[in-house]
């Protein structure tokens, strides 16, 4: 839970991190999520209102995120923010995530349109062309795993706790890119990217040499991992932001808290196109928070984008280019 002023400045933001029940079974699981999202969400809502010193009656309205998602999550948060709205009379935003994933570039500074955004996360990974607030043009994406995804299962083949991406990234600055992973997609005249062959040839690698009883050093199969990914999701970027007219550059979602993708497009983009503003949310703000979610929903309040109570959820809800 979150209140925004503007758009733009953090009056709170509540996160109940769920990391730890997760954990325990290497990935996220439907119902775990969806019980804890019971337990904790009147809890955050009232610590929210708390910290900002905000009561209801000074709100302009209530922003829901109602896809993409797991469906349990979703019509637990849609059940809040409805009966939170009815009960102070105020207009219902329906948002989507990726969206607000994009917008918490926002709370770091204005968005210059035209803009490209290379949004990656666990479950997408995705070039969206803006060329002003709320219009969204997805001009490539993954045909199969997405890159937090292949992160998550490569992780779990090299035994890290879940989730994996930070610890990848730090053993990944440890070694060098020694065994040479596939860069796919990379030659072809697309926007698109393919991280399933990727994760293919790293769990054959890993299983092959167990079979044989060899050592593989972990920091070298983490840095040519990472050097795979990362040269792909930055060529690619790169050759869209030559293609486009483009102000900005925004990374966005989860997966643009790694070092090492922060570390490659900024100095390609210094290299290719000192021109366009690189703009990455601070660390806190990458991951999943309700502060992206009031960002983007000032947008859609702007214009008058106000759903009816019978919103419903939409777990495979896609952009809807304007």
């Amino acid at each position: 839970m979150a209140v925004i002023q503007n758009g733009e400045i953090v009056l709170s933001n509540i996160v109940a991190s769920q990391i730890n029940s997760h954990r325990r079974f290497g990935g996220v699981v439907p119902e775990v999520a969806s019980r804890h999202h019971v337990e904790q969400i009147t809890l955050c809502l009232d610590e929210a209102l708390e910290e900002a010193g905000i009561s209801p009656d000074r709100l302009q309205a209530v922003a829901v995120t109602y896809g993409p998602g797991l469906v349990g999550a979703l019509l637990i948060g849609l059940s809040a923010a409805k009966a939170f709205a009815w009960a102070h009379g105020l207009p219902l935003i329906p948002v989507n995530h990726m969206a607000g994933h994009i917008y918490a570039a926002r709370l770091v500074q204005p968005l210059e349109f035209p803009l490209m955004a290379l949004l990656v996360s666990g479950g997408h990974t995705e070039l969206v062309y803006m060329v002003e607030d709320g219009s969204y043009e997805i001009i490539g994406e993954t045909r199969d795993d997405a890159a937090g995804e292949a992160y998550d299962k490569v992780g779990r083949v090299l035994g890290l706790s879940y989730p994996s991406g930070k610890e990848l990234d730090q053993l990944a600055h440890q070694g060098e890119d020694t065994y040479k992973f596939p860069r796919a997609m990379l030659k072809e005249d697309n926007f698109d990217f393919s991280f399933s062959g990727l994760k293919s040839a790293f769990i054959n690698l890993v299983h092959n040499a167990e079979q044989r009883g060899e050592v593989l050093d972990i920091a070298n199969l983490a840095a040519s991992f990472q050097a795979s990914v990362v040269e792909v999701l930055v060529a690619k970027t790169i050759r869209a932001c030559q293609t486009y007219p483009v102000k900005q550059l925004v990374i966005a979602g989860g997966v643009a808290a790694n070092q090492g993708l922060r570390e490659g497009m900024t100095q390609a983009l210094a290299e290719e196109l000192p021109g366009i503003d690189l703009v990455i949310p601070a660390l806190k703000l990458c991951g999943d928070n309700a502060a992206m979610i009031g960002a983007a929903a000032h947008v859609e309040l702007k214009k008058q984008h106000v759903a009816e109570m019978d919103l419903n959820a939409v777990p495979s809800l896609a952009f809807q280019h304007i």
